[in-house]
C-alpha cells in the first residue's frame, strides 16, 4: 500500500532560500544567470532535494528562512551533502513515472503518429482508422465494432494497430542493427496469433485450468464415490471443504489469466491481477490451517480473518484507487514464499507417505518462481519468462493435486480406525 502523497519534481530558477520564502517563485521563467534548485513539490509543502548552486541571496519577505540565505556557501554545500544522502533513503517513496524504451523510441513515436493521421503503417492499412468528413481522426474500440462478439474478440482498434505493425516495423530494423529487444508501453514484443496478443501464455493458463478441472474433478469423486463417509453423507476428511473452495478459485484464476493474455486491456488486467491474489491469500490461509491442523471451527475463523481482511483491502485498493505494479508484486511473492515454506517445513518434520510429492512440487515451484522475478525477451516473439512459467506449472498441478488426494486417503484412513 502507497501510504505517501503523489510527489513530482520540478526545476526552479530561484535558491532553495528564496523558495521557502515563497513557493509561488516555483512557476516563474528560469533566467539565464540565476543558478537551479531541484525541487520535491508535495500536495501541502515543499521539499527541498539538492540545490545545484546556492549563492548568497536574500528577500524582503520577512520569513525566519530567509535567514538561511545568509549562512556561507560552506554552510550550504555541507547541507546540500546530507540532503543528498538522506534522499537516498527516502528516494523508495518518491513516485517515478518512466516510459518504456521502446514507446520513448523517436522512429516509434513517429510511426504511430503517422499511423494515426494516415491509417496505414507502410503499405498496410487497417479499417479500424476510422476519419470523419472533415478529416477528423477518431478511434472505436474493438467490442463496439459492428459484428459477432467473437469475432470482434479477435479485432483491434486503430491505436493497437498501429503501436502493433510499427513496434514489428521497429524490431526488425533494431535486429537488422544488432540491437536488443526493447519493451513497449511496459511489455515484451510479442507476435500475434489468431487474434492472442501472447498465444503462448494463453495455451499455458488454458493447460493449467484444464489441469486444476482433472485435478479438483477427481478429488471430489475420490471424496465422496471412493472413501467411506460419516453416516453416509459427510466426508471424514477434515480439509475437503477447503479443497473445493481452493479447486474453484484456481479455475476462475486461470481462466482470467487466459483472458486477459489474449486481450490485454484495463478490464482484463484488474480481473486477473486481483483473482490471482485472491487464490494466493487463500492458498496462505489453507497451508496454516493444514500444516498447523487445524480442525475447529471457530478457530480457523480468527485464523482466516485477518488474511481475508487483507486480500480484500488490497484488492480493493488495486481496482478502485491505483494498481501499483510492484507494490502487488511484493505482496504475491510474500504471501507465496511464506506458504512454501510452511509446507516444506511441516513436509520435512512430519511421516505423510507422500510428503516426498509435496517437496517436490515446494521446491519446483520456487525455482520456478524466479522466472517472474527475472524477465527476458519472448524467444520467437512467443515464450518470455511468464509464458515458461506458466509451462512449468502444469506438471507442478498434477503432482499437487495427486498429494492431496492422498492426503484425504491418508486422514481419512486413520480417522476410520480410530472410529472403529
Amino acid at each position: 500500500m502507497n501510504l505517501f502523497q503523489k510527489k513530482k519534481f520540478i526545476w526552479s530558477p530561484h535558491p532553495w532560500h528564496e523558495l521557502a520564502c515563497n513557493p509561488d517563485l516555483s512557476h516563474a521563467k528560469p533566467p539565464s544567470s540565476v543558478s537551479h534548485s531541484l525541487i520535491l513539490l508535495s500536495t501541502s509543502n515543499f521539499c527541498i532535494i539538492s540545490t545545484l548552486s546556492s549563492p548568497k541571496t536574500t528577500c524582503d519577505h520577512g520569513c525566519s528562512e530567509c535567514k538561511l540565505g545568509e549562512i556561507g556557501q560552506t554552510r550550504d554545500q555541507m547541507f546540500d551533502g546530507w540532503v543528498c544522502a538522506f534522499l537516498l533513503v527516502l528516494s523508495w517513496s518518491v513516485e517515478v513515472i518512466d516510459a518504456s524504451a521502446g514507446d520513448a523510441d523517436p522512429l516509434y513515436r513517429g510511426c504511430v503518429a503517422q499511423c494515426q493521421q494516415t491509417g496505414c503503417v507502410g503499405q498496410r492499412c487497417f479499417p479500424n482508422c476510422k476519419f470523419s468528413s472533415d478529416g477528423e481522426f477518431f478511434d472505436r474500440p474493438w467490442y463496439m465494432q459492428q459484428g459477432a462478439l467473437y469475432l470482434q474478440w479477435k479485432k483491434w482498434d486503430c491505436q493497437c494497430d498501429c503501436r502493433y505493425y510499427c513496434m514489428v516495423d521497429r524490431e526488425k530494423e533494431r535486429e537488422s542493427q544488432n540491437l536488443g529487444t526493447v519493451k513497449y508501453h511496459g511489455k515484451w514484443p510479442f507476435r500475434r496469433l489468431y487474434g492472442m496478443q501472447e498465444p503462448a501464455s494463453v495455451a499455458f493458463s488454458a493447460l493449467n485450468l484444464a489441469m486444476h478441472f482433472h485435478g479438483w474433478v477427481s478429488f471430489f469423486i475420490l471424496i465422496y464415490y471412493k472413501l467411506p463417509l460419516k453416516d453416509g453423507k459427510k466426508a471424514y476428511y477434515e480439509y475437503a471443504g477447503l479443497w473445493h473452495i481452493y479447486g474453484l478459485l484456481s479455475l476462475n484464476s486461470w481462466f482470467w489469466s487466459g483472458v486477459f493474455h489474449s486481450r490485454d486491456v484495463d478490464l482484463t488486467e484488474k480481473l486477473d491481477y486481483s483473482s490471482a491474489v485472491v487464490l494466493l491469500g487463500y492458498s496462505l490461509i489453507l497451508a496454516i490451517l493444514r500444516t498447523f491442523s487445524v480442525r475447529d471451527e471457530a478457530t480457523r475463523v480468527m485464523v482466516a480473518a485477518p488474511f481475508i481482511a487483507f486480500v480484500t483491502t488490497h484488492v480493493m485498493y488495486i481496482n478502485f484507487y491505483l494498481l501499483d505494479y510492484g507494490w502487488n508484486m511484493i505482496v504475491c511473492i510474500v504471501m507465496a514464499v511464506a506458504q512454501l515454506s510452511m509446507w516444506a517445513v511441516w513436509a520435512g518434520c512430519s511421516k505423510h507417505p507422500s510428503r516426498w510429492k509435496l517437496l517436490f512440487v515446494v521446491f519446483s515451484g520456487g525455482l520456478a518462481m524466479l522466472l517472474e522475478i527475472y524477465d527476458f525477451p519472448p524467444y520467437h516473439g512467443l515464450f518470455d519468462a511468464h509464458a515458461i512459467w506458466h509451462a512449468t506449472t502444469i506438471p507442478l498441478t498434477y503432482i499437487w493435486w495427486s498429494f492431496i488426494r492422498d492426503d484425504a486417503v491418508f486422514r481419512t484412513s486413520n480417522l476410520v480406525k480410530k472410529a472403529k
